[in-house]
């Protein structure tokens, strides 16, 4: 099977239990990762972002291959535009707590 193969046959699952792994260097099962299979599955995670999710999330891989970065100005207006599409957040006063 070949690189694309393997790509094109992970599941969005697939994709985010290996990317759970990298981040953390456990299993879900709570066993440590290889050193191999931390190399391997962050390949796999980067194919991933790059061919199938195509994602433009900041720190991510997009469709040609970089990493997106986006400056604190982009971040700041994508967190504004979520929030404004979020429902408004419960204000607590001292004495309610």
């Amino acid at each position: 099977m070949d690189v694309q193969q393997l790509v094109q046959a992970m599941t969005p699952q697939i994709y985010d239990n290996l990317r759970n792994a990298v981040e953390t260097g456990k299993w879900p099962d709570g066993t440590p990762l290889t050193e191999e299979q931390k190399e391997n599955s962050l390949q796999a995670v980067l194919l991933y972002q790059s061919r199938i999710e195509q994602s433009e999330q900041h720190m991510t891989i997009g469709k040609d291959g970089e990493v997106v970065q986006k400056s604190k100005s982009q971040l700041r207006q994508e967190l504004q535009q979520e929030a404004t599409n979020q429902s408004p957040i419960a204000r607590f006063k001292q004495d309610d707590i």
